[in-house]
């Protein structure tokens, strides 16, 4: 077999954990998938991964050579896609991370139209909101909603998003309208397990930076659960504009302490690294900027 279809197939496996699930992403079989794998083993004199009945995992020589192939999988695609790039093409395997709202609100649409572009191109798009490894789980390209962006990583801003207080006309009719920050602390909050600060709340103020330690009724790791919760009169929520701005605007919920700011976050196309971006790696990143250049959301004022 092609040395670099090897390597391919042991790329897929490692980063998908299962023959199963390599063997449906390569469109081939478990079988062929596995002896592939075996006649690349047999080939280096080494073992790339540990086999049993419930997991595959690893070895210490696998990792290492697959960061040599995943290396060597870029350039050829690279070679690849210069060839293509002189025909106008941008081709080759592009994958993507994103947040899980995010991804559904606001990029969904434009993988149709970035695809329908570049008709030699592949997309793979995972969606989680938690932060993933881009080298360990072969991604090329992630999208991350951050103050500051892992400075391991290099990035590119896209836009950015204002995190906004609010609650539904309901719950402040039974529960009143906090006229301080730290006021949130008597109050039935909804927190986002997933935020830095945990159940810490920050704002700037006319007297500088206040703090705020809150008591969450309801705690989700997802954005648009907490908005859920939010309209169903549960409490007061701390969530990007982007999520909640058609709320404020349509007055399903209302924005609380303007004068208060809470942080503004950075929306970033995060990718491993420069010296080895794909061609279509950063044709992505220059789509996605421009899409971005008026984002569709309301900037709450």
């Amino acid at each position: 077999m092609d040395r670099f279809k090897q390597m391919q197939i042991f790329s897929a496996v490692a980063e998908r954990g299962s023959f199963v699930a390599a063997a449906h992403a390569l469109q081939s079989s478990k079988t062929a998938v596995s002896r592939s794998v075996s006649e690349l083993e047999e080939r280096l004199g080494v073992r790339l991964l540990h086999r049993t009945t419930r997991k595959l995992s690893i070895t210490p020589e696998g990792e290492q050579f697959l960061a040599r192939a995943r290396e060597a999988l870029i350039l050829l695609d690279d070679a690849e896609a210069e060839l293509a790039g002189a025909r106008g093409a941008v081709a080759g395997m592009l994958r993507i991370n994103a947040p899980v709202s995010f991804g559904i609100r606001y990029l969904a649409d434009l993988w149709g139209e970035f695809a329908a572009l570049n008709p030699k191109l592949q997309l793979d798009i995972t969606l989680s909101d938690h932060t993933i490894d881009l080298v360990n789980e072969g991604v090329d390209l992630a999208i991350r909603i951050a103050r500051l962006p892992d400075s391991s990583l290099i990035t590119r801003k896209l836009t950015s998003t204002q995190m906004v207080l609010c609650a539904s006309p309901r719950y402040l009719r039974k529960h009143g309208r906090p006229k301080h920050p730290s006021e949130l602390a008597e109050h039935s909050v909804i927190g986002y397990s997933n935020a830095p600060s945990q159940d810490e709340w920050a704002f700037s103020g006319p007297q500088g930076e206040v703090r705020v330690t809150t008591r969450p009724r309801v705690v989700a790791n997802n954005g648009d659960t907490c908005r859920a919760a939010a309209l169903a009169h549960q409490g007061i929520v701390l969530q990007p504009d982007f999520m909640v701005g058609s709320d404020i605007e349509s007055g399903s919920l209302i924005r609380l302490l303007p004068q208060y700011q809470a942080d503004e976050l950075g929306v970033y196309a995060v990718y491993a690294s420069r010296r080895l971006m794909p061609r279509r790696v950063r044709a992505m990143i220059d789509f996605l900027v421009a899409r971005f250049e008026k984002p569709k959301w309301m900037h709450c004022s």
